[in-house]
């Protein structure tokens, strides 16, 4: 992963707890930095003398000039306190962007469906940007849950949208904690998306849902999308901001494996623990693996499996027809063979 120095232009607070960064993208860099609604950069900073990647999704549109990703403070996140402390001025070292979540133009007018929770707003905006501007005859259906009107990131830039495109832009926003008149009350549940797709909605069809946040949440609309034929299975397209912790039980025992990593034409080889994340080891070993948020809900350690067999702990990216082809997630995988070889190059 190669990483190049951004210079900081414009550092915007668009909640009490989230800052907009605007980075300024240099000619030479123009071509390197191209990008697909939905895609996401990786920022990288050492920090308390300790190298950090993070991956953030990017709320600015491709044609836009600039790239705009936020950034929510965590209680005890390293990498997002961090940013809170960012100005005008500072630089900050910045993959060119990636992800597999990505808005692909249709062939003529189409309707899309958008479902998101707090910070899982940015993709989504980056999507419908794109689609009210260039694709002016196709449509957008967006449920937006936040805290409160407060904690809404982009609230007025929706409304905005909302008036400007009045006949193209359908939106509707719950709030768990306030009531407001022009929202619904509580998360986004399933009585509230059946009351959007019903009351706001109506009989739009939709070509494609795009659903962005907590886990439960995709889970839940996936699930009652199928079930009331809005869309199909094939038709969603969805990003994990937040996911459960690993469910896998690892067990600390002498089991050992031969780990071989073939990397950018070269080929290194450890012994390695059963019990190790694979990615930790790597890095522990001065393999420079790509990476960017090591939770598993991004795309950027994809390998492949050209001998033995691993055990993600969790996967929220690949379908079951990419793992079934030797495709992992480095960041969640744990040898289960005596020998093992994952390629980074094939991917």
């Amino acid at each position: 992963m190669i990483f190049h120095k951004l210079t900081i232009k414009q550092v915007t607070k668009v909640t009490s707890q989230a800052v907009e960064i605007l980075f300024e993208i240099t000619e030479n860099l123009q071509t390197d930095f191209a990008y697909a609604a939905g895609q996401y950069l990786t920022l990288r900073a050492t920090i308390n003398g300790n190298e950090v990647r993070r991956a953030y999704s990017l709320s600015s549109a491709p044609h836009e000039k600039n790239l705009k990703v936020v950034i929510k403070a965590v209680e005890k996140g390293v990498f997002s306190n961090y940013a809170m402390t960012l100005r005008a001025g500072d630089q900050l070292e910045v993959a060119p962007p990636d992800g597999l979540f990505i808005h692909k133009k249709g062939d003529g007018p189409q309707n899309y469906l958008m479902i998101a929770a707090g910070s899982g707003i940015t993709p989504i905006t980056s999507i419908i940007k794109d689609v009210l501007t260039q694709e002016p005859d196709s449509k957008v259906a967006l449920i937006y849950g936040n805290q409160s009107v407060a904690q809404t990131i982009y609230y007025e830039q929706f409304n905005d949208l909302k008036d400007q495109y009045a006949d193209r832009f359908f939106l509707k926003y719950c709030f768990s904690r306030e009531e407001r008149d022009e929202a619904l009350f509580g998360r986004v549940s399933k009585s509230n998306l059946n009351f959007f797709l019903k009351q706001v909605v109506g009989d739009l069809a939709f070509a494609k849902a795009y659903l962005c946040g907590p886990e439960e949440m995709i889970a839940m609309a996936t699930d009652n999308l199928i079930e009331k034929e809005v869309v199909t299975k094939e038709q969603i397209h969805f990003e994990l901001f937040t996911a459960k912790e690993n469910d896998m039980e690892i067990t600390e025992d002498s089991h050992l494996t031969e780990l071989t990593v073939i990397l950018d034409d070269e080929e290194h080889k450890l012994t390695v623990k059963r019990s190790d994340n694979l990615l930790d080891v790597m890095l522990k070993n001065d393999i420079e693996a790509p990476y960017s948020c090591q939770g598993g809900i991004c795309s950027s350690c994809i390998c492949q499996i050209q001998e033995g067999t691993a055990q993600m702990a969790k996967n929220a990216i690949l379908t079951d027809k990419e793992v079934a082809s030797g495709f992992s997630l480095a960041c969640q995988a744990y040898a289960t063979s005596a020998k093992l070889v994952l390629n980074f190059d094939e991917v």
